[in-house]
């Protein structure tokens, strides 16, 4: 997909403002680094609107780029300076359980005033992300999130190693102040919460100078509560090398659009082939329009010419591919929401109607169970290989993220496709995902559109 020039200045503004990137930090091994979730202020919407007040990571949003050498422990001490209780998950990370940070499944939220200390081992290179998992709808949209980078021994040759994380707020278009409304009907029966705000690190006009032929590594995340990020480059050519933070085996052409669903993450290798005093962009498209997401001021021409095709990243162990022929199958059905089918179904231990699932501000079924129950989708046995079939008989996409494993998914033609942790299904869709059950615990397995999570859409699978 290719756009015209005309198309991408749409909002062309955008384009030159100063970069602010999140601070990085690499982790300590010996001691528990203070990330501190607190209230603050920033300047997200543009100059002439007052300041955002946000909840943030060391006072910042995004938090702190946390990264690590592959195989590297990551301690921190969560101090909770907000006026909720809050936990912190590791989302994408094959983590231990106890440290997964899902407040009600794996631990307790940790109350206002108190803190948590987090250890662990980064065992896969990749980008990964942070954020809060208590409340999520509310938290999350107010800013409490940040990247975790794990570095490969041997990373790509680039000229810059960047983290682009994407997200919308739904702000007061009169103060700039973000909406307080979580529990909108509307949208958690709907499509979700989604912003009238789009920023790239928290930043209107997010702008990264660069020099023509110079080679970037940007990772993106979407943190969005509900919104879908499709993708395009212009004036940048490139590969992807990763999805949700799994090296693919060959580095994909970016030749059409980059789709990431909330939670998802995609690693490219970007060239500039934009011409000095011209301007490149990751563009983002909006019902067939190009907008600016971030902009690349070409500034200079490098001294060389442009690099061979990347090889690809070399693989994290540990994931061998499942055993289709011996795979347990395990189902769920997606139903509920607007435009959608479902009459009644289980909720706190009753059956309810529909309209008392309203009245309840509850919306969405999985297997005609709304919410968390005291019973598992599936108990699995320490590496058994699961089919789970996702049924969205739904009006809406839904991007379901599992904690603690990644998996793949099989193709009409019985292939497997490349490791994710979250997978994107559209409304009327089936995707089936295979995985091998190896990490032992209580595992979350929820919508990442967090209106819908907080509204039914969550269960969990055990890993004996």
């Amino acid at each position: 997909m290719t756009y015209s020039r005309r198309d991408i200045l749409k909002i062309g503004a955008a384009a030159g403002f100063a970069s602010t990137a999140p601070s990085n930090l690499f982790a300590q091994s010996n001691s528990a680094v203070p990330l501190t979730a607190r209230e603050a202020s920033l300047q997200l919407a543009p100059p002439d609107y007052p300041q955002t007040a946000i909840w943030g990571f060391d006072g910042s949003m995004p938090g702190p780029v946390i990264r690590v050498r592959q195989g590297g422990r990551v301690t921190r001490r969560l101090v909770n300076e907000l006026p909720q209780a809050t936990s912190l998950h590791w989302h994408g990370v094959r983590i231990d359980n106890a440290m997964d940070g899902v407040a009600g499944l794996t631990q307790e939220a940790v109350a206002p005033a108190a803190s948590f200390d987090i250890d662990f081992v980064a065992p896969d290179a990749g980008t990964y992300w942070y954020h809060a998992h208590n409340r999520s709808v509310e938290q999350v949209a107010r800013g409490l999130y940040g990247a975790l980078v794990v570095e490969e021994p041997e990373g790509p040759d680039v000229y810059r190693d960047e983290v682009l994380i994407l997200d919308d707020w739904l702000l007061n278009p009169d103060t700039a102040q973000i909406d307080p409304d979580f529990t909108s009907r509307h949208d958690r029966s709907h499509a979700g919460r989604v912003g009238n705000f789009i920023a790239t690190n928290g930043q209107y006009g997010h702008s990264l100078d660069v020099r023509r032929h110079e080679r970037l590594r940007l990772r993106l995340v979407n943190a969005a509560n509900a919104r879908i990020f499709e993708l395009a480059l212009a004036g940048l050519e490139g590969w992807v090398m990763a999805l949700d933070g799994m090296p693919l085996e060959a580095p994909q052409p970016v030749s059409d659009t980059v789709l990431l669903g909330p939670g998802q993450r995609a690693d490219l290798l970007v060239d500039v082939v934009a011409e000095q005093g011209e301007t490149a962009y990751l563009v983002r498209v909006d019902n067939g329009e190009g907008f600016v997401q971030s902009a690349f001021p070409v500034i200079a021409a490098s001294s060389g010419a442009r690099r061979d095709a990347p090889q690809a990243l070399p693989p994290n162990a540990n994931m061998a591919r499942p055993d289709l022929s011996q795979a347990r199958h395990v189902r769920l059905h997606m139903g509920g929401g607007a435009m959608g089918r479902l009459q009644s179904a289980q909720f706190n231990g009753e059956r309810r109607t529909f309209r008392q699932l309203v009245d309840a501000n509850q919306f969405w079924a999985f297997n005609d169970v709304i919410g968390m129950t005291d019973d598992p989708l599936a108990v699995l046995a320490r590496d058994e290989p699961v089919r789970l079939e996702i049924v969205n008989d739904t009006s809406f996409p839904h991007a379901m993220h599992l904690h603690g494993m990644h998996f793949r998914e099989i193709a009409a033609d019985g292939t497997l496709g490349p490791l994710r942790d979250t997978v994107l299904t559209f409304g009327g869709e089936t995707r089936e995902i295979a995985f091998s059950a190896h990490n032992p615990g209580d595992w979350l397995f929820h919508c990442h559109m967090l209106s819908h999570a907080a509204s039914g859409m969550t269960t969990w699978v055990r890993v004996t």
